[in-house]
């Protein structure tokens, strides 16, 4: 994961890709998921009125290379929790799948029961008339 990680970033540097999404299943709940796009690269410009906000601060090394390291950091933990929610969906879907395919069985067990419920009084109801007609002939 590290390895295509730092290869997008080194492609995103070296000007071969101009934006890096990453497209992944957003897990909502067992019953829904969502496809989703986040751009990671060039970082979106945020909606906050208090990032104009001027801080006094002072960071030691420069801000530059705290950034710089950051943000391999920043693109992993995005890439693995798209993978951690794909996982998830599919988990989900598989459950779903299994549910419904169990629900099913037991339909179809219902169904072969009854049949074989019928099939088995035809059989008794048969015999009894049977019995029935040999005791009336030979009455």
């Amino acid at each position: 994961l590290i390895g295509s990680v730092k290869v997008m970033l080194d492609s995103f540097v070296e000007g071969k890709i101009d934006r890096l999404f990453l497209i992944s299943n957003e897990f909502v709940n067992t019953m829904t998921q969502s496809p989703k796009a986040l751009q990671l690269l060039p970082l979106p410009e945020g909606d906050d009125e208090e990032i104009g906000h001027q801080w006094d601060y002072i960071y030691e090394p420069d801000s530059r290379p705290i950034l710089d390291g950051l943000m391999p950091r920043y693109i992993e933990s995005q890439v693995y929790q798209g993978v951690v929610e794909n996982l998830a969906c599919e988990q989900a879907a598989r459950m779903i799948a299994m549910k419904s395919a169990t629900d099913n069985a037991g339909s179809i067990i219902d169904e072969l029961q009854l049949a074989y419920n019928k099939a088995r009084q035809a059989a008794i109801t048969q015999e009894i008339s049977e019995i029935v007609s040999g005791a009336a002939s030979v009455g």
